[in-house]
């Protein structure tokens, strides 16, 4: 059983369609075993994206991070990170497949409604980052 970081980022709170989001992800084989609603600070955005910190969008994606709450998630399943990544679609919703969350939902590919950890290795950074274990049931 794998965990992955999930975040519906602040374009699809902003649009009412969380709800929408969580259902894809349990309808299939996801289970939420830890959720939170908060509004990132620029300390905090700077921070989970430091991966990012040369490159030139890292300005506007904190601006973005920051710019309305977020939801946060961890999600338990089997192969929960390729799942999960397969559910979001690609980064830029104009080339997600047909079905994905992206496609449904993202608006473009600096507001793209959600974020998922790319690997196991990084799923547990960044579940770390956001949740204590003992929040995590």
């Amino acid at each position: 059983m794998e965990q992955t970081l999930s975040i519906i980022k602040p374009d699809a709170v902003k649009k009412n369609v969380i709800g929408k989001i969580i259902e894809r992800f349990e309808s299939n084989g996801l289970r939420i075993v830890a959720m939170k609603k908060l509004q990132l600070s620029e300390c905090d955005a700077k921070a989970f994206y430091g991966v990012h910190k040369d490159r030139p969008f890292f300005g506007d994606l904190v601006a973005f991070m920051v710019s309305g709450p977020v939801v946060v998630m961890v999600l338990e399943g089997a192969n929960a990170v390729l799942k999960n990544r397969e559910l979001m679609g690609a980064t830029n919703p104009k080339e997600a497949a047909a079905g994905t969350i992206r496609a449904d939902f993202a608006e473009s590919i600096d507001a793209n409604a959600v974020h998922g950890s790319d690997s196991l290795e990084n799923a547990q950074k960044e579940i770390a980052f956001f949740f204590s274990q003992r929040e995590i049931c």
